[in-house]
């Protein structure tokens, strides 16, 4: 799943540890999703836009029909 986690961390200032601290995970974690090696729990992916206080779809984007 694709995501613009990168961009909404980056556009608050935030640091990975920031982000992990504020969703209770671990930088790696963070890291991992940013990356799309690791796709996120439906609970954490609704914290995570909770954070941001956007809606999911707005973090996370269904990858294009090629892929």
């Amino acid at each position: 799943m694709e995501n613009h986690l990168k961009r909404l961390r980056a556009e608050r200032g935030w640091s990975q540890a920031d982000l992990g601290e504020r969703l209770g995970v671990s930088r790696q974690s963070v890291i991992a999703i940013e990356t799309g090696r690791y796709d996120p729990s439906l609970p954490l992916a609704f914290r995570i836009a909770e954070v941001f206080d956007l809606a999911i779809e707005d973090v996370f984007v269904r990858p294009s029909k090629g892929e």
